[in-house]
C-alpha cells in the first residue's frame, strides 16, 4: 500500500507523453504538422527527382545532363533565396497591393512560432472583419518548407521551355532574379493576401501562381534566348522513354501533396482535392490518347504524358472546390483544348512556330492553367468554397455566382500574364548585357560535353569512348601465340560492355 502511494505521488517521468512538452506548444496539431511535412516532401519529389528524370530522358541524348542539371540547379538556388528573403516577400506583411515586405526566414524566433499569413484577413463593407487571417496549427518552419517546394517547381517547369540551348551561366543568374521579381508577386497577390486574393480570384493551388506564370515566362524566355539548332528542332526524340514515364509517374503521384497540402490541414477539402486530382489526370490522359489514335492512327506515349500533365494542371485551380464529376469534365477539357492548341493551332500560328518552346510548356501549363481557372469559375460549389475561400458566398457561375466570377478569373489571368511577360523580358535583357543567353552554335552541336564536360551515358569503364574509326576487326595474339581476329562485339565483351547497343 505504501509502495502504491509512493508511485502515485512521484512526478511524471520525462518523455513524449508529458502534458506540457516544450517542443509541443498548445497550438501545435501534430497531425496537421505531419501532413504538411509529408505534403511538402511529395511536392519536392515532383522536382527532385521527378522532373529531373523526366527532363533528362525526354530530350536528345546529347542534352540529357544539361537538362537535368538545369532543373537541379533551379531547385537548389530557389531554396537559398527563399529563406533569405523570398518567403516573406510572398507571404509576409503587406508592402504593396501585390508585394509583401522582404525579410529572412532563418532565425528561431521566427521559425518555431505558429505559422501565420499576416495579410490574409478579409474585411467587408464598412471595414467589418469577415474572415480572420489564416493561422495553420504548425510552426512557421513547416510553412516555409511547403511554400518553397511550390516556388522551386515553378522555376523547374519554366526550364522546360529553354532546354537544349540556354547558356547555363545565364540560367544560373536568371533563377534567383525571376523568383524575387516575378514569383513572389504572383504568390502574394493570389495567396498571401494581395489584391487578387482580396478581390476573390480563385486559385486553389497554383493554376495561375505556378502554371500560368511558368508557361508565360517560359514562352517569353524562349523568345529572347532564341531557338535550338535546326537539326535539334527537326528531330528531338527522347533518349529514354521508360525513364520519361517514370519521371511522369513521380509527378502524378507527387500531386497528392501539391493539391492535398493546399488547405494547410488534412481536412475534408484535402481529401476531395486529392481524389479530383487523380480523376482529372486519368481522364485527360485518356482523352489525349484517344485524340492521337483518331487523328494519327496510333497512341503516343509522349502524348500520354503530356495529357497527364494538362489534366493535373487544369484541376489545380479548383481541385478542392469542385465535384468529382466536374473534375472529370475538366480532365476531358484538359485533354482536348491543349491538344488542339499544340497539334493544330500551333502549326498555323507564325508566332508559336517562331518561338522554340522546347517542351511546349506554353500549351501544357499556360493554356491548361487558364482553362482550369475559367472552369473553376464556372464549377466551384458554394459548400466547398465555404470551407476554403476567404470570400463569403464565393461560388461558380453554375451555382449562382454570376458572370462576375468569370470576370475575376480572367482578370487574374491577365495580370499574371502581363506581369510575367514584362518582368521576364526585363530580367533576360539585363542578363544579356553581361552573359550570352544562348550557347554558340559550335557548342550546341556538341551538347553536354561542351556545356559541362560530362555526358549522360558511358559505354563502359569510367566514361571511355568507343573509337568508331578503328577497323571493324583487330588482330590479337591467341593463347597459342597465333594471331586471331576479334570482332567489335568481342572487343566490347572483353572490356566489360556486355549488353550495350552501339548506334553507328
Amino acid at each position: 500500500m505504501h509502495f502504491a502511494s509512493t508511485r502515485m505521488a512521484s512526478p511524471p517521468e520525462p518523455g513524449p507523453y508529458m502534458p506540457d512538452l516544450p517542443a509541443v506548444p498548445a497550438w501545435l496539431n501534430k497531425g496537421d504538422n505531419a501532413w504538411q511535412l509529408v505534403a511538402a516532401t511529395f511536392v519536392g519529389l515532383q522536382s527532385m527527382p521527378g522532373l529531373v528524370i523526366l527532363y533528362g530522358s525526354i530530350v536528345k541524348k546529347k542534352w540529357a545532363v544539361n537538362s537535368a542539371f538545369m532543373a537541379m540547379y533551379a531547385y537548389a538556388s530557389t531554396l537559398i533565396v527563399w529563406v533569405l528573403v523570398g518567403f516573406r516577400m510572398a507571404f509576409g506583411e503587406r508592402l504593396l497591393p501585390f508585394w509583401a515586405k522582404a525579410g529572412p526566414a532563418l532565425t528561431q524566433d521566427f521559425l518555431v512560432h505558429r505559422a501565420v499569413f499576416p495579410a490574409t484577413a478579409h474585411y467587408g463593407r464598412g471595414g467589418v472583419l469577415e474572415t480572420p487571417r489564416t493561422e495553420p496549427y504548425y510552426p512557421e518552419a513547416s510553412l516555409v518548407l511547403f511554400e518553397f517546394e511550390f516556388a522551386a517547381i515553378t522555376l523547374v517547369l519554366l526550364a522546360g521551355s529553354l532546354l537544349g540551348r540556354m547558356n547555363i551561366k545565364a540560367w544560373m543568374a536568371f533563377t534567383p532574379l525571376w523568383l524575387l521579381f516575378s514569383y513572389t508577386v504572383g504568390a502574394f497577390s493570389l495567396w498571401g493576401g494581395g489584391f487578387l486574393y482580396q478581390w476573390g480570384v480563385i486559385d486553389y493551388s497554383g493554376g495561375y501562381v505556378i502554371h500560368l506564370s511558368s508557361g508565360i515566362a517560359g514562352f517569353t524566355a524562349a523568345y529572347w534566348v532564341g531557338p535550338r539548332l535546326k537539326s535539334d528542332r527537326d528531330r528531338f526524340s527522347p533518349n529514354n522513354i521508360l525513364l520519361m514515364i517514370a519521371g511522369g509517374g513521380l509527378l502524378w503521384l507527387g500531386w497528392a501533396g501539391f493539391n492535398g497540402g493546399a488547405p494547410y490541414a488534412p481536412n475534408v477539402t484535402a481529401s476531395v482535392a486529392v481524389l479530383n486530382t487523380n480523376v482529372s489526370a486519368a481522364t485527360s490522359l485518356l482523352t489525349w490518347t484517344c485524340l492521337d489514335v483518331i487523328f494519327f492512327g496510333k497512341p503516343s506515349v509522349i502524348g500520354a504524358v503530356q495529357g497527364m500533365m494538362t489534366g493535373l494542371v487544369c484541376i489545380t485551380p479548383g481541385a478542392g472546390l469542385v465535384h468529382t464529376w466536374s473534375a472529370m469534365l475538366m480532365g476531358m477539357s484538359a485533354g482536348s483544348v491543349p491538344w488542339f492548341t499544340m497539334m493544330i493551332l500551333h502549326k498555323k500560328s507564325t508566332l508559336l512556330m517562331k518561338v522554340d518552346d522546347t517542351l511546349a510548356v506554353f500549351h501544357t501549363h499556360a493554356v491548361a492553367g487558364v482553362l482550369g481557372g475559367v472552369l473553376t469559375g464556372l464549377l466551384a460549389t458554394p459548400e466547398l468554397c465555404a470551407l476554403d475561400s476567404p470570400i463569403p458566398g464565393a461560388r461558380g457561375v453554375f451555382y449562382g455566382g454570376g458572370v462576375v466570377q468569370i470576370g475575376k478569373q480572367l482578370g487574374g489571368a491577365l495580370f499574371v500574364t502581363v506581369w510575367n511577360l514584362v518582368v521576364t523580358s526585363a530580367i533576360l535583357l539585363c542578363i544579356g548585357l553581361f552573359i550570352p543567353l544562348r550557347m554558340p552554335d559550335d557548342q550546341l552541336m556538341i551538347g553536354d560535353d561542351a556545356a559541362h564536360g560530362e555526358e549522360a551515358y558511358a559505354l563502359w569503364g569510367d566514361g571511355e569512348k568507343f573509337d568508331l574509326t578503328r577497323p571493324e576487326t583487330t588482330r590479337t595474339g591467341g593463347a597459342s601465340g597465333a594471331a586471331r581476329e576479334d570482332t567489335v562485339e568481342q572487343r566490347l565483351t572483353s572490356m566489360g560492355a556486355r549488353g550495350v547497343t552501339i548506334q553507328l
